[in-house]
């Protein structure tokens, strides 16, 4: 094993524990154009929206909690719920359908009853 890869090793646990990110000497603000490809990368679309203050604390509250910030909270929640209620469309359209072709296959069988009487 090189000495790249030994300091490599265990980095992930060094971030998650504080022990590497955490000297302020390191933190500078990042430029506006690398913003841009952070958002660009992963899709993000900046919004404006309008909140009540006390529904920001208790994301903010929350979002301490969990040890992360309110905005990617929100990104969190506002996923789970785009996923769940597209899986619940998705369910009552199948559903309807079902509906639709059991009604279509009713009929056909008692047309052919009728043209058999």
């Amino acid at each position: 094993m090189s000495t790249q890869e030994k300091a490599i090793l265990g980095t992930e646990e060094a971030w998650d524990s504080g022990v590497l990110g955490s000297d302020e000497q390191y933190v500078a603000v990042s430029h506006h154009s690398t913003d841009d490809l952070i958002s660009e990368a992963l899709s993000l679309q900046p919004i404006s929206i309008r909140l009540q203050k006390g529904l920001i604390e208790n994301l903010k509250t929350i979002a301490e909690l969990h040890g992360i910030g309110y905005q990617p909270l929100v990104r969190q929640a506002l996923t789970r719920f785009v996923d769940c209620e597209m899986k619940r469309i998705a369910t009552e359209a199948l559903a309807v359908k079902r509906k639709e072709e059991r009604l279509a296959m009713e009929i056909e069988a008692s047309e052919g009853h009728l043209k058999r009487a």
